[in-house]
C-alpha cells in the first residue's frame, strides 16, 4: 500500500469511534471472528484496548491484522486503524 493512500485512511480514521474493544482477556477467537466480520461488512475498522488491559497495542494489533489477512495502518497510544481491502 502506498503512503497516499495510508495518509487516506489515516484521515478517515480520525472521525471514526473505536467499533472494537479490547479488555483484559487475551485476544480470544470471538474478537477476531468479530474484527473479520467488521472488516468484511466496514473494510476500515477502529478498535481500542482499554487501559485496564496490560497488552501491548502494537502487539496486539500486529496479530489481528496477522488472523484476519488485514493491514495494520496506524496506531496511537490505546487506539489502531486496520484496513482489509
Amino acid at each position: 500500500m502506498d503512503k497516499k493512500r495510508i495518509r487516506e485512511l489515516c484521515a478517515l480514521g480520525q472521525s471514526m469511534k473505536p467499533t472494537l474493544m479490547i479488555g483484559k482477556e487475551k485476544v480470544t477467537d470471538k474478537v477476531t471472528e468479530e474484527l473479520a466480520r467488521q472488516l468484511a461488512k466496514f473494510k476500515l475498522v477502529k478498535l481500542k484496548v482499554l487501559p485496564s488491559s496490560t497488552l501491548d497495542t502494537e502487539t496486539v494489533c500486529a496479530e489481528l491484522a496477522a488472523a484476519t489477512s488485514s493491514s495494520l495502518i496506524e496506531t496511537r497510544g490505546r487506539t489502531a486503524l486496520l484496513y482489509k481491502d
